[in-house]
């Protein structure tokens, strides 16, 4: 009887999942970044995202959107860069690129005709950073970073249009904790579900 009763749920869920609105796609986009914290310039600089999404519908005004983008973040050293650690500067380098593995999480509301509000964590992986700029080639950023994420989208059949702010949560410095480094981040992005 049990097995009867698992083996009904079970039927039910998957043919819900079935009947839920389901869709893949690619975006690419721009971002506008900077390192937040006393070693860097408050200045933003560009790079670039680029990924894929699935949108798992949840009812009819929300979806769940988990995303896996590469995100490339640039940044300047400040001059308070070589005052704070001036025993770790190998170079006059003063560009920093940061290359994070991204998996944003995403709650979308549909708000008013084709305009969605988005919010919701992203992780993320730090895949390389310029070490010539210590001395020692030690890791200057912590592996990983932690962020919040609130935009809107426009949804215009298959094409996705989407702006967002990124907020970083935790500190990246991995150096000591003289100076605390967060990322901060306005993405556009343009994609297409398939």
């Amino acid at each position: 009887m049990k097995t009867k009763l698992l083996s009904l749920a079970v039927a039910l869920c998957l043919s819900q999942l079935m009947m839920a609105q389901f869709h893949l796609g690619v975006k690419a986009g721009a971002n506008i970044t900077k390192v937040d914290g006393k070693s860097f310039k408050q200045e933003f600089k560009y790079g670039y995202n680029l990924g894929g999404f699935a949108e798992i519908g949840l009812g009819k005004r929300f979806t769940f959107q988990p995303e896996v983008l590469f995100n490339q973040y640039s940044s300047t050293l400040d001059s308070n860069y070589k005052a704070i650690y001036e025993n770790v500067i190998a170079s006059n380098q003063s560009k920093v690129k940061l290359n994070y593995l991204s998996i944003p999480l995403l709650l979308d509301y549909k708000f008013l005709g084709p305009i969605h509000l988005q919010a919701g964590p992203q992780f993320g992986v730090l895949m390389n950073q310029d070490k010539n700029f210590l001395q020692n080639g030690t890791n200057a950023f912590k592996g990983g970073d932690f962020s919040m994420v609130a935009g809107a989208q426009i949804k215009f059949a298959q094409l996705r249009v989407t702006g967002r702010y990124i907020i970083g949560l935790n500190n990246i410095n991995d150096i000591d904790n003289q100076d605390k480094w967060k990322n901060q981040v306005i993405q556009l992005s343009v994609g297409i579900a398939l």
